[in-house]
């Protein structure tokens, strides 16, 4: 073992090598600005920050207008709130009955909290199958009514928020696994699965999603038997579920082309079967390293339910339009209808993007072997 007087002098040389920073104020200035352009520019992103910042507290509380109807915010020149008082169940709820929307509220809330839970570790188990299988049934009847003396609401009252939640979330929720079982039938070495799998992903693809809710409106009902109709609702969950899961599909292919050919050997010689490696040792791997693009399919497809529209359907977003036509406040609260909505979908976007970098934290495998570890 060194001696002290060897470990002094080692650690002089250490810091006789170590380059010395430069010290004062023009070395601060360059430190934190770098060169006199780049401390301009600084400067000047920094002003602009202050202008944009004091301009929107000026129109969201300074100025802004709280009280009273449309005439009073005719005359002011900040942010008209009355309007969201004034329209705010009609954005969330629709047209469904305004004695009623204590049925789509519970709804939404058991949905959120559906959700919250099955985002959370410590309650992953089967169970949570059969609270997927409890919470949509138990929404549909709240939502539908019918029994237990709720009076019935048509799907063609439904609208606002509850709605844009359950095109997505059950879209994406059921495209998932659709999405899975055409991922490993394109990957699949029997030509006439794979060529199946091939014809139909493609074809979903090569088309936008607005022709396909208007084939599922407009087209299914002429190919349908005389006196069959399916519900517009249903049609456009089903149209978003296939697109959804075409997509999903393209994304968990790419995961499992990711997987490392030794991982398959491993499963091999273990002695595991195809779809015993695929549950145990594949699909996991593969479906961790598609998270980031998973994610913006489904923050995508939450943004895309104001597609809907097209066939009579009315999310968030059409009932906020909806909201600005009305004629006593056409053209009056414009920005803070779009402000409103913008803000709702950025919480909602944000908290699945959150949640998704938690996720690829929790379930990272890969080991440190940098120096020192």
């Amino acid at each position: 073992m060194a001696t002290v007087a060897e470990m002094d002098t080692l650690n002089l040389a250490r810091e006789a090598m170590a380059p010395r920073r430069p010290r004062g104020v023009s070395a601060s200035f360059k430190r934190f600005f770098g060169t006199p352009l780049n401390a301009l520019i600084t400067l000047a992103c920094l002003w602009l920050i202050y202008r944009l910042v004091t301009s929107a507290w000026g129109w969201l509380v300074t100025r802004a207008i709280v009280e009273g109807g449309p005439q009073a915010c005719k005359g002011g020149s900040g942010a008209c709130w009355p309007f969201l008082g004034a329209k705010l169940r009609f954005m969330i709820f629709g047209f469904y009955p305004y004695a009623e929307h204590w049925r789509p509220a519970l709804a939404l809330a058991l949905f959120l909290g559906a959700i919250i839970l099955s985002m959370m570790p410590r309650f992953w188990g089967r169970w949570l199958v059969w609270l997927w299988i409890a919470v949509p049934l138990a929404c549909g009847v709240l939502m539908y009514g019918g029994v237990l003396g709720l009076p019935v609401v048509t799907t063609t009252n439904w609208g606002g928020l509850p709605l844009s939640f359950m095109l997505s979330f059950v879209g994406l929720a059921l495209g998932f696994p659709l999405g899975v079982v055409l991922a490993l039938a394109r990957s699949s070495k029997l030509p006439a699965i794979q060529v199946i799998a091939i014809i139909f992903i493609e074809v979903i693809r090569g088309v936008p999603l607005v022709s396909i809710l208007f084939m599922a409106s407009v087209m299914l009902p002429l190919f349908m038997p005389d006196g069959v109709t399916v519900d517009k609702l249903l049609r456009a969950q089903v149209a978003i579920i296939i697109f959804a899961g075409a997509y999903i599909a393209e994304t968990v292919r790419g995961g499992l082309q990711a997987v490392p050919k030794g991982q398959h050997e491993a499963a091999a010689a273990l002695g595991l079967g195809y779809w015993l490696s695929m549950r145990k040792i594949i699909l996991p791997q593969a479906l961790k390293i598609v998270i980031p693009p998973l994610v913006n399919i489904f923050i995508g497809f939450f943004q895309d339910t104001t597609l809907v529209t097209i066939i009579g359907l009315l999310d968030f977003l059409d009932t906020v339009r909806a909201s600005l036509r009305d004629p006593e406040w056409q053209g009056i609260a414009v920005i803070e209808g779009y402000v409103f909505a913008a803000v709702v979908y950025a919480v909602f976007s944000y908290s699945i993007g959150s949640y998704s970098r938690f996720l690829e934290r929790r379930l990272k495998t890969d080991h440190d072997r940098s120096p020192g570890h």
